[in-house]
Formats: structure tokens, sequence, C-alpha cells
């Protein structure tokens, strides 16, 4: 089956660099868009959320993936991410505590950029845990 070459840049690392036959990211509009072979060349914008990707062998993966965005030429996609975390990787626990903590700062008095940076926190963990309870890489 036809593949793409992938590349996953998160803000510390490379996270992921290979083939891939198909991937799903989590976009703007509330959604996920279908990366396949051979796709029309364009930028896209990624959202929190969860990614999934599909290797040469047919196995889907799961992975959290921060704000960013997802750039298609030439049958190469790369992605840029402030964060991209592996099921396994995540702690479930610290994860539980920092959503529990955004929680109770969303119900306390605050500006408005420090809710929007609340709420961005509290999205960012609910993600964690819910990509953590996936399949093992």
């Amino acid at each position: 089956m036809d593949t793409f070459g992938l590349k996953i840049i998160s803000s510390d690392r490379v996270f992921y660099e290979g083939r891939c036959r198909k991937m799903i990211v989590p976009v703007p509009d509330g959604g996920g868009m279908e990366i396949l072979p051979h796709h029309e060349d364009m930028v896209i914008a990624v959202v929190i959320g969860e990614a999934m990707l599909q290797f040469e062998e047919g196995e889907w993966v799961n992975l959290a993936v921060g704000d960013g965005f997802l750039e298609i030429v030439n049958n190469r996609v790369t992605m840029l991410v402030q964060t991209a975390e592996k099921p396994e990787d995540i702690d479930a626990r610290h994860a539980q505590e920092q959503m529990e903590y955004a929680e109770e700062k969303l119900r306390q008095k605050q500006s408005i950029q420090e809710y929007y940076r609340t709420q961005a926190s509290l999205s960012r963990a609910m993600n964690r845990l819910k990509v953590s309870k996936r399949k093992k890489w």
C-alpha cells in the first residue's frame, strides 16, 4: 500500500520520523482531518486533541498532541506541535491532578487572559487522560 513521509516535531524533540499510511489530526472545527498518500499540498492548523497514525504494518496508534500546524508538500507531512505524547508516556495521576487544579481555578475570579490559559490547561489535561487509556504503542 502507498505511504507518505511523516515527521512529527514537538517543542523539545523530533517525536517521530518515518513512513505512514494514514493520519487523522484534530482540527479547529472540532473534527479530524484525514491525510492520505499524495494528499494535496496545504498547511493545516492542529488543535489540542488525539491524533491517530496508521503505520506501514497497518497498526493504528494514538497520541496526544498540543496546538500547532501541519504542512503537506510533495507527499511529505511535517507536523509541528507544542506537545506530542504516546499513551504509555502519560502519567495519568498527574494529568488527573492538573485537571482538578484547572477546574478549581476556573471557579475562581480571574482575568480573561488567565481564564483562557486555564481553559487550555484543562483541555490538555483532559486530552492526556483520554489518550492515556488508549492502546499502547
